[in-house]
């Protein structure tokens, strides 16, 4: 029986990375099997970059000023992040929208957290705009990374409810409390070879997965 090698992780961020550290430390007590090889941040007061390196993590700070284009950022960008050699690439907190030239270096192997239902709410202001809609029920989606921005196959969601009176800050602290359980999950399954992109559509241990990502009745 052969050992299944540990996969190589590289995580993009630009802000507090919250996500990227509880990832981390998910792989650091091995409960994901993978090495977080290097942090990338596009801005260098990333808070982020920081708690990284307190977490013995490589990192990088590739600041986007000063190229022509987004086309110019993303092809500096992609030969960082190749420089490590990663088998999956983890958007966490990464506030760009990457181009075509990055997401097909990446093809397959890039992973994004949004703080909706998807396909509801693509773009900013999620919690917001769920509030001005009157919704009752709000949540967040673990996808693929296609050029479609937010417009990957869904992987798995989680609902948060929304009450009345309920602020921005009280949704994203609900948000917030299911992004740290499920984007380790999807990490893990990824990283154990059981999920797969394959012809434009999320695969769960063979099968393919519906619009709204893997559900369970259990």
């Amino acid at each position: 029986m052969t050992t299944q090698h540990k996969k190589r992780i590289v995580i993009l961020i630009s802000g507090s990375g919250s996500n990227m550290v509880n990832l981390v430390e998910h792989c650091q007590a091995g409960r994901i099997n993978a090495d977080v090889v290097a942090v990338i941040a596009n801005k260098a007061d990333a808070a982020g970059l920081a708690k990284a390196e307190k977490l013995g993590v490589v990192t990088e700070c590739v600041p986007h000023h000063g190229y022509e284009s987004r086309e110019a950022y993303d092809q500096v960008l992609v030969e960082r992040v190749q420089s490590y050699q990663p088998d999956l690439v983890i958007l966490a907190g990464f506030m760009r929208i990457l181009t075509p030239i990055f997401v097909s270096a990446f093809a397959d192997r890039t992973l994004n957290i949004h703080p909706s239902l998807l396909p509801k709410y693509k773009g900013m202001h999620t919690h917001q705009r769920a509030l001005d809609a009157g919704d009752t029920e709000h949540g967040v989606s673990v996808h693929f990374v296609t050029e479609e921005l937010d417009g990957g196959p869904v992987i798995l969601q989680a609902k948060v409810p929304i009450f009345e009176g309920d602020e921005v800050e009280d949704l994203q602290e609900r948000v917030h409390e299911q992004e740290y359980r499920i984007y380790p999950l999807v990490v893990r399954w990824f990283c154990s070879d059981r999920l797969r992109l394959l012809d434009g559509k999320a695969h769960l241990d063979g099968a393919g997965l519906s619009p709204q990502g893997y559900a369970s009745d259990e």
